[in-house]
């Protein structure tokens, strides 16, 4: 790490809350990546055989955004190093030197302990106890084990991000079902094609950070590959869920569609124009593209299964 960024870091741990705003806390509650998790969450909610008092399911879904947030309210402590590096993480709370660093922590762990506990008293220990080991899984697993000692820690790492739609069926349930099983394998198999477009034009960050991403470790040409390849393997695994019997025609029809399109965009990834390197001569369009879309995948795909699911 370069002496102008440990400056940068040191400056921020000392910050006693200079300048920090309402929105400065909610900014390390990551909302835009809360806002997945909590649509996930309450299809998993709506899908789930059994009645659910609206006041409770209401609370359920605070619960997983709220656990969510702490979570990334600690990777977010973890990775200031990182963050005050990285052109895109300059702006965040702790780097800028709005929030201390054990503030931070601190907010982040409290969180936690909410939302698990008054999701155990709404619902039930199985819900509380899959958003605990998600937390866990986000901010130790993920964030403080995998994230800077292997270019699969996306991969691994995926699975943070797959388990709401399971905490929302054990919160109707309080046990655990087939489909919402086959909705996090869909998840934690989506995530890499997903992140992997976005590394491959982000990648210098990731390098200047010291960060093992793919792309910087092996190759633009061999994370290309490997979201084409994910993307090919995502095809079936989103149709399982009919397959079995568990949706309908729906479901089945758009799972079809969009992982047929999906491929597309991903085949667009790995046919860029590149040079010898695997360094796109097109600003990495086709990644771009493939990212965005990659969401949009993910929100109809979900949103299908609960409208298949209520029909």
């Amino acid at each position: 790490m370069s002496d102008q960024a440990v400056e940068l870091l040191s400056d921020a741990d000392l910050a006693p809350h200079l300048g920090a705003e309402p929105g400065d806390w909610l900014a390390l509650l990551k909302p835009r990546v809360v806002s997945l998790v909590v649509f996930t969450g309450a299809i998993g909610l709506v899908i789930a055989p059994g009645p659910i008092n609206p006041l409770i399911a209401a609370i359920a879904i605070f619960c997983i955004a709220l656990g969510a947030g702490a979570a990334g309210a600690i990777n977010m402590w973890y990775d200031r190093d990182i963050d005050a590096i990285m052109r895109r993480t300059t702006t965040r709370p702790i780097p800028a030197g709005k929030i201390e660093a054990a503030g931070a922590l601190g907010f982040g762990l409290v969180l936690s302990a909410i939302s698990v506990l008054l999701l155990a008293m709404a619902t039930n220990l199985c819900a509380a106890a899959v958003l605990a080991f998600s937390i866990f899984y986000y901010a130790v697993i993920y964030t403080i084990w995998l994230k800077r000692r292997t270019p699969q820690n996306i991969v691994i790492g995926g699975g943070a991000g797959a388990f709401p739609a399971v905490i929302g069926w054990a919160s109707v349930t309080g046990q655990i079902g087939l489909l919402p099983v086959l909705l996090f394998l869909i998840v934690f198999f989506w995530t890499p094609p997903h992140f992997w477009s976005l590394s491959l034009y982000a990648s210098t960050d990731y390098e200047k950070a010291g960060v093992p991403m793919l792309p910087v470790v092996k190759g633009a040409r061999h994370t290309r590959w490997n979201v084409f390849i994910y993307t090919l393997i995502l095809f079936p695994l989103a149709l399982s869920p009919w397959f079995l019997g568990l949706t309908g025609w729906i479901y089945g029809a758009t799972a079809l569609v969009l992982g047929a399109a999906f491929i597309y965009y991903a085949w667009g990834v790995l046919r860029d124009e590149q040079d010898e390197a695997g360094v796109s001569l097109t600003r990495d369009k086709p990644a771009r593209a493939s990212f965005k879309f990659s969401i949009l995948y993910l929100f109809l795909l979900f949103a299908a299964c609960a409208v298949d699911r209520l029909i």
